[in-house]
């Protein structure tokens, strides 16, 4: 239990990887906010309407927080969605959609709320993912936006470490949450790609029948209670394995293995 209640800002925390963080953080003593599109009136956490591609209401969001709370303490980035379909066949408004939601919407709410975190010498988090350092087919431009995320990460590190903010990123790999359901299929030619309808529905099992987000949620937890927090982290020894093994393998030996795994 905190000796105090930390002031806790989550994106996208009204289902999934968020709502599974604003009852850890709750639990732990913490008070937190939710800035999502929908209540999803929970105990754990206060709502804040807030789409995270409009910058006036992330700027508003940002504002409500600090009015009520007047500190910040954890920045979790978690808001996001995702979409699938071969890059020939998905729309340059899709495309930009997901980086819109992803990395643009991440930075529209850091932004704003990055002079409380300088004062409180807190913590900014990312949800990224697996697929950050292992690009999956039919899956390029969320594997894409992702790894802007951990790029952004990198560079935060050394832009904001004379402040006293830490930056971090957690990298879950398959997680059971509503996530699937809401994935965007973008259109398919079957003549031209007649493995991506097998490939996204293997993908699809496997998130299903992936880890629960409370152990996604103990990691933010975790990393929030560390003086220097790693830049990135997996959850569980598979995914930690894969993201080493992608590092020591030829990047041309590790690409054909995913290949076999997912086209």
């Amino acid at each position: 239990m905190a000796s105090e209640p930390r002031i806790v800002v989550i994106t996208g925390a009204s289902n999934g990887i968020g709502k599974a963080a604003a009852a850890a953080f709750s639990r732990y003593g913490d008070r937190v906010y939710n800035l999502s599109r929908h209540d999803p009136h929970d105990e754990n956490s206060m709502f804040v309407a807030c789409d995270v591609t409009d910058e006036a209401q992330c700027r508003a969001a940002i504002d409500r927080v600090l009015s009520e709370a007047g500190r910040i303490d954890v920045l979790i980035n978690n808001a996001g969605f995702g979409i699938s379909g071969p890059v020939e066949t998905t729309e340059i408004s899709a495309m930009q959609r997901q980086f819109d939601v992803c990395l643009f919407g991440s930075m529209r709410v850091l932004k704003p709320a990055l002079p409380a975190l300088r004062e409180s010498k807190g913590y900014v988090f990312f949800t990224s993912s697996v697929a950050a350092v292992t690009p999956i087919p039919y899956q390029a431009f969320y594997s894409a936006a992702k790894a802007a995320i951990n790029s952004v990460v990198m560079a935060l590190r050394n832009e904001l470490k004379s402040t006293g903010i830490r930056v971090a990123a957690v990298l879950p790999g398959d997680v059971k949450t509503d996530f699937t359901a809401k994935r965007e299929k973008n259109e398919v030619n079957e003549s031209l790609y007649p493995n991506e309808v097998r490939s996204v529905a293997k993908m699809e099992h496997d998130e299903q029948h992936g880890m629960s987000p409370d152990r996604i949620a103990q990691r933010f937890l975790k990393l929030s209670l560390q003086k220097n927090p790693k830049p990135f982290c997996s959850v569980g020894f598979a995914y930690s394995a894969v993201l080493v093994l992608v590092k020591l393998l030829p990047a041309r030996l590790a690409n054909w293995v995913l290949g076999k795994l997912y086209a």
